[in-house]
């Protein structure tokens, strides 16, 4: 698995607003159903309440590149730009082995 860690940036509380549009318009839904896609949700962290985290995760790198050719690709883009936002992305490769013992001792379930 793929997971994209973008955290976008505005001014003011532009990159709510985008992210609260792509919700109400329907386009994030869009995405979750597309084929391959295994996460897609939005977050404020608390120390850049200006700011948003995107958590995008893909089951391989065919279904990510598969969104990135899809129609979805040019909405984010607009609203991008109709919100000014700049991004920072991180990406991870998850790691097939798992939670190990010797983590699980940390994790109250």
């Amino acid at each position: 698995m793929i997971t994209i860690n973008i955290y976008y940036s505005g001014k003011s509380d532009c990159a709510r607003r985008f992210a609260e549009e792509m919700e109400s318009s329907g386009t994030a839904e869009l995405i979750r159903a597309e084929e391959g896609n295994m996460r897609y949700e939005y977050f404020i962290p608390l120390s850049d309440p200006a700011a948003v985290l995107l958590i995008d995760s893909w089951k391989d790198q065919a279904s990510l590149d598969r969104h990135h050719a899809s129609p979805m690709m040019r909405r984010i883009a607009e609203l991008r730009e109709k919100y000014d936002l700049h991004m920072h992305v991180e990406r991870y490769i998850s790691d097939q082995s798992g939670i190990t013992d010797n983590d699980k001792q940390y994790i109250k379930e």
